[in-house]
C-alpha cells in the first residue's frame, strides 16, 4: 500500500479541507495551471500552422528550389535562357530528395481590358505542369490546357480580374517588350480559362500562369530554350544540403536558389514565431508553476500539526514530502486536464470553422490556420510536469524545519 498517496486522497476528501485558506489558492493555482497549458497550446498550433502555411503558399507558386542562370540570379524574370536537355534532367532526378520538377519561363508585361491596364508577371509553364498543387487557390473556371498547340489560356488572379473587370471566358489583350530592332511591343490576345486566390499581395497583384511556348516565341528562343527549372523536395529541412548537392552536379554557368534565399524577409518574419512561442512557454510555466509552488507551501503551513504529529509517531521526513508532492501532482493534474481540453478544443474548432479571421494583406492567410500533432502536445505536457515536480520539491523543503514539540505544543 503506497501510505504517502493513501494520506494525499485523504487530504483532498476531507470535507473542512475544501473550506480552508490553502483551498482557495489551490483553485487559484489550479486555474493559473489550466490557462498556462492552454495557452502554451494555442501559441504552438497557431504558430506552427501560420509558418506551414505561408512555407507551402510560397512554395507552391515559387518552388521549393530554383535552377537559373547566374545572369538570372538578381532578376524577378527570364533574363537569358538555356537548354533544356535530357541530361540536365537525369542529374536532377538523381537527388533522392527530389519530389518533382518543371520548366518555366518568366516575362514582365501589361494587360489591358477597355480603359483598364495593369503590369504582370507572366509565368510561363511546361504541359507537365502539376495544377493539382494549385487546386485549393482555384476560385472560379478551370486551369489553363496546355497539352496541344500553343495555348492562349492563361490563369489570373482574382486581384487582377477585379482591377480589370474580367471574368472567366473574358479575352483581354496583353502586351510585351519586343526583343527585335523596331522595339514595337508585341500584342497578345488570351483567355481567361480560371481564377486563382493566393492571400499574397505581390503574388495576386501581377502573377499569371499561361504556356511556356508563349514566351518562347515572344523571347525569340528556341523551343528547348527556357528560363529556369521549379524543383520541389520530399524533406523541406534538407532543402540546404539538397541545394548544394544540385549545384555540384549542375554545369558550373546555372545556379540552385533555395526558396529562403529568393524570400529572405518572408522565412525571416516567421523563425521569430519559434521565438515567440519559446517566450511565451518560459512565461506560463513560470507563472504555473510559482502558482503552484505558493499553493503547496501554504498547504504545508496549514498542516503543520499534522506534519508534527506524523512526525511524533516515527515518519520520515521523505514519507511525509511525498504526501505533499502527490497533493501538488493532482493539483498540476487538474491543471493540465482542463487546459488540455480549452487548448485542444480551440485547435479543433479552428481546424473545422475557422472562426478566427487574420488580414491576409498583413499574414498572407484569410483565416489563421492551426497545427500540432499528438506527439508535440504530450512532450509539452511531460516538459511541465518535468519542470513542475522539480520546483515543487523546494516547497516541501519546509517540512525538514517543522519540529514536533513546537506545533504539537499549542492546541
Amino acid at each position: 500500500m503506497n501510505i504517502a498517496l493513501f494520506f494525499a486522497r485523504k487530504m483532498q476528501g476531507h470535507k473542512q479541507y475544501k473550506n480552508t485558506v490553502s483551498a482557495r489558492i489551490i483553485n487559484i493555482a489550479t486555474l493559473a495551471v489550466c490557462l498556462g497549458i492552454s495557452a502554451i497550446l494555442i501559441a504552438m498550433s497557431t504558430s506552427k500552422g501560420l509558418q506551414k502555411e505561408i512555407q507551402n503558399k510560397t512554395s507552391v507558386f515559387n518552388g521549393h528550389i530554383l535552377i537559373t542562370l547566374f545572369e538570372n540570379n538578381e532578376s524577378q524574370v527570364s533574363v537569358l535562357p538555356f537548354e533544356d536537355t535530357d541530361s540536365l534532367r537525369q542529374k536532377i532526378r538523381e537527388n533522392k530528395n527530389i519530389k518533382r520538377f518543371h520548366s518555366i519561363a518568366l516575362k514582365p508585361g501589361m494587360l489591358k481590358n477597355k480603359s483598364h491596364f495593369e503590369g504582370v508577371v507572366f509565368k510561363g509553364v511546361s504541359s507537365n505542369f502539376d495544377w493539382s498543387s494549385l487546386d485549393t487557390f482555384l476560385t472560379e473556371g478551370r486551369f489553363p490546357d496546355l497539352s496541344n498547340r500553343i495555348s492562349k489560356e492563361i490563369l489570373i488572379s482574382e486581384t487582377l480580374a477585379r482591377q480589370l473587370d474580367l471574368k472567366v471566358g473574358d479575352q483581354t489583350d496583353s502586351f510585351f517588350q519586343n526583343l527585335s530592332i523596331n522595339g514595337l511591343p508585341k500584342k497578345r490576345r488570351f483567355t481567361i480559362s480560371g481564377i486563382y486566390f493566393s492571400g499574397f499581395p505581390d503574388i495576386d497583384q501581377t502573377l499569371l500562369f499561361g504556356d511556356l511556348r508563349q514566351i518562347q516565341k515572344l523571347n525569340l528562343w528556341e523551343e528547348n530554350m527556357i528560363g529556369g527549372y521549379e524543383l520541389f523536395v520530399k524533406n523541406f529541412s534538407l532543402i540546404q544540403n539538397t541545394t548544394d548537392n544540385i549545384y555540384n552536379d549542375i554545369p558550373s554557368e546555372l545556379n540552385s536558389i533555395p526558396i529562403f534565399d529568393r524570400f529572405p524577409s518572408i522565412f525571416q518574419w516567421i523563425s521569430l514565431f519559434d521565438f515567440n512561442v519559446l517566450i511565451i512557454l518560459i512565461v506560463m510555466i513560470l507563472v504555473g508553476v510559482t502558482n503552484m509552488a505558493t499553493a503547496l507551501l501554504v498547504l504545508i503551513l496549514e498542516r503543520s500539526r499534522m506534519v508534527g504529529l506524523l512526525k511524533a509517531v516515527g515518519a520520515r521526513n521523505k514519507l511525509i514530502q511525498k504526501i505533499f508532492l502527490y497533493n501538488g501532482a493532482v493539483i498540476m493534474s487538474k491543471g493540465l486536464l482542463f487546459g488540455n481540453l480549452i487548448g485542444l478544443g480551440f485547435y479543433f474548432s479552428q481546424s473545422f470553422f475557422g472562426w478566427i479571421q487574420l488580414d491576409p494583406s498583413t499574414y498572407f492567410v484569410s483565416k489563421a490556420p492551426v497545427l500540432i500533432s499528438g506527439l508535440e502536445v504530450l512532450f509539452i505536457n511531460l516538459f511541465f510536469l518535468f519542470i513542475s515536480s522539480i520546483l515543487l520539491w523546494i516547497p516541501s523543503k519546509i517540512i525538514l524545519r517543522i519540529s514536533p514539540s513546537k506545533v504539537l505544543r499549542f492546541r
